[in-house]
C-alpha cells in the first residue's frame, strides 16, 4: 500500500515521507523519530545534533556559487497527532500509517495521515539529501512536541540557530502565505463529586454521539462543525429536565487541538419511564441531525441498554457540570477587526471525562491578540467556577504578529506570481505555529509559512493533495534559489 506512495511525483519528497510515516511518533513520546532523525543527518555527514529538550539541528553548507547568500532555517514539527476511527484497529506507538491514494489525495487507513507537520518535515530531508538542488547554507531545524504543548519551540534557546531568514513549512493551503498566527491557552477545569448508589427501579443506557468530521480546532473552528462533547451535553440536560436521569459516566473527545468526533455517556432512568425517554432521544437526535445536516450528514446518535452502573453522580453536582458546560463558549468568539475573514479568538471544548467521582473539562483557546485570550480564558475560567470547579491555566504561548514589510515575504510573493500567474493569499492563520515563539528569543528573524494543500488534519480524513505537492516542492525550491545576499 505505501509503496505506490512512493511512485508519486516528486519522488524525492514522498519516499522521504513514507520513510517517515514508518516511524512511530506521537506528541511527548518521540524518541524513535528524533532518533531517526539524528541517524539521517549523520548518514549524510551534515553537522547534526540534539539540543536539550530534544529538537533536531541539521546544517548544509551552500551549493556552489550560493555562498554568498543568507542562511535559510528550514523548520517543521515531527510529532503528529493521533486520531482514529472507533472501528479502527491501530496501535500508534507501535505501528506505521498505513496508507494509500484516492484520486488526488493521499489518505490514511482509518487514522490521521501525519501530514501535518510531515510533508514539511520530509521536503526538508529531500533538500538535505539532494547533491543536485540549488541552495544557500540551509540549517534545518526540526522540532518536538508542536501539537501537545509546543515545548519545542519554547525550548529552543538563544544563539543555537544561525539563518536570518525562516521558512516555516506548516501552513496548509498552497495558495496562501502565512505572516501571522494565533497564540492559545489551555483551561482546564476540574472538580470531585460524591457518587451516589444507583436509584432502585432503574435501567441504564449508554448515549453514544458519533459520524462527526472532527478537524482542526484552529483551521477549522469557523466551519460551525458538531462539537461532540457539547452534542452530549445538550441532549443529557435538555433529558434531565424532564426524566430523572443520573450520570454514571461521560467520555468525550480526546486532545485539545482536535474538534471532538466522538461521546459516550452511561446514564440510568427510571424503568417505567424508558419507553417516554427513548422516544424523546429519537425526537432530539431528529431536531440535531436536521440543524448540522448540511456540515455534518454522518452525525449519529446511538442508544444502548447496558447493565446498571455501580454509581452515580450526585444530583447536585450533575446540574452544576450540565449548566457549566453548556454555557462554556465553544466554537468562534470573535473575528479579526484587522484582517477579514481572519477568526481573532474560539474556544474548543475538547475534552470531556466525569467517572469515579472526578470531572473533568479540558479546552483549548486561541486568539490572535493576547488580551482577547485573556478576556475569553477569563470568561470560561468563570462559568466554571459558578459551577464549582477549580480552574487551571497552562500551556500558554504567544501568537505570531504580522510583518507586512518582511523581505523573504516580497521574494516569495514575486516567486509565486511568475510561477503560478496569480497573487497569493497573504494572511495570518487561527492555528497555532511556532514561529511566534521562535520569534521571541530570535526577534531579527523575517519569516513566513507555506506548504502544501491539507485537509481534515488533526482526524482521520487528513488527507493531502498530490499536485499540490509538487506545486509546494516547485516553489520552495524556486525560493531557496532566490534568496537574497548577505
Amino acid at each position: 500500500m505505501n509503496e505506490a506512495i512512493r511512485e508519486l511525483q516528486p519522488k524525492e519528497v514522498w519516499n522521504k515521507f513514507a520513510d517517515l510515516n514508518a516511524v512511530p511518533r506521537p506528541s511527548k513520546k518521540e524518541e524513535r523519530v528524533i532518533e531517526f532523525m539524528l541517524n539521517f543527518g549523520k548518514s549524510l555527514n551534515l553537522e547534526t545534533f540534539k539540543d536539550h529538550v530534544g529538537n533536531v539541528i541539521i546544517r548544509k553548507p551552500a551549493s556552489k556559487g550560493m555562498e554568498d547568500r543568507i542562511t535559510v532555517t528550514l523548520q517543521s514539527h515531527l510529532d503528529m497527532v493521533h486520531q482514529k476511527n472507533n472501528d479502527t484497529v491501530f496501535d500508534f506507538e507501535n505501528q506505521g500509517i498505513e496508507m494509500f491514494i484516492q484520486e488526488d489525495w493521499v489518505k490514511a487507513k482509518g487514522t490521521t495521515l501525519g501530514a501535518d507537520n510531515g510533508m514539511g518535515v520530509a521536503a526538508i530531508m529531500a533538500l538535505l539529501q539532494s547533491s543536485e538542488i540549488t541552495h544557500p547554507a540551509i540549517e534545518a531545524l526540526f522540532t518536538i512536541d508542536e501539537e501537545t504543548g509546543m515545548t519545542g519551540a519554547m525550548g529552543l534557546e538563544g544563539g543555537v540557530l544561525k539563518g536570518d531568514i525562516l521558512l516555516n513549512l506548516d501552513t496548509e493551503e498552497d495558495d496562501e502565505l502565512d505572516i501571522g498566527c494565533a497564540g492559545g491557552i489551555d483551561v482546564t477545569a476540574t472538580r470531585s463529586y460524591n457518587e451516589k448508589t444507583v436509584p432502585r427501579a432503574t435501567t441504564a443506557y449508554s448515549i453514544t454521539v458519533n459520524g462527526l468530521k472532527g478537524g482542526h480546532s484552529g483551521i477549522e473552528i469557523h466551519k460551525g462543525l458538531g462539537n461532540a462533547n457539547k452534542i452530549m451535553n445538550r441532549i443529557l440536560y435538555t433529558v434531565s429536565n424532564s426524566f430523572m436521569l443520573r450520570i454514571s459516566e461521560i467520555d468525550g473527545g480526546s486532545l485539545r487541538n482536535a474538534i471532538p468526533r466522538e461521546s459516550i455517556g452511561k446514564i440510568v432512568i427510571l424503568k417505567t419511564q424508558s419507553e417516554a425517554f427513548e422516544n424523546t432521544i429519537k425526537e432530539l437526535t431528529q431536531t440535531i441531525q436536521k440543524e448540522l445536516n448540511v456540515i455534518e450528514p454522518n452525525l449519529k446518535v446511538t442508544l444502548d441498554a447496558i447493565k446498571l452502573p455501580k454509581a452515580v453522580m450526585g444530583l447536585g453536582a450533575q446540574e452544576r457540570l450540565l449548566q457549566g458546560i453548556y454555557a462554556a463558549h465553544n466554537g468562534v468568539y470573535a473575528m479579526s477587526a484587522a484582517i477579514p475573514d481572519l477568526v481573532e479568538t474560539s474556544n474548543n471544548v475538547a475534552r470531556v471525562l466525569v467517572k469515579n467521582g472526578k470531572a473533568k473539562v479540558g479546552c483549548l483557546t486561541r486568539s490572535s491578540v493576547d488580551s482577547a485570550k485573556t478576556d475569553l480564558s477569563n470568561a470560561l475560567k468563570s462559568t466554571f467556577e459558578l459551577a464549582r470547579f477549580d480552574v487551571e491555566f497552562s500551556g500558554t504561548y504567544p501568537g505570531w504578529t504580522p510583518n507586512a514589510n518582511s523581505k523573504i515575504l516580497k521574494v516569495a510573493e514575486e516567486k509565486y506570481i511568475a510561477l503560478f500567474g496569480e497573487k497569493p493569499k497573504v494572511a495570518a492563520c487561527h492555528a497555532g505555529l511556532e514561529c511566534g515563539i521562535l520569534g521571541q528569543n530570535y526577534p531579527e528573524m523575517d519569516m513566513i509559512s507555506f506548504g502544501p494543500t491539507i485537509l481534515g488534519a488533526h482526524s482521520p480524513d487528513e488527507r493531502v493533495s498530490i499536485s499540490s505537492v509538487q506545486k509546494f516542492w516547485k516553489f520552495l525550491l524556486n525560493i531557496l534559489e532566490d534568496i537574497p545576499k548577505k
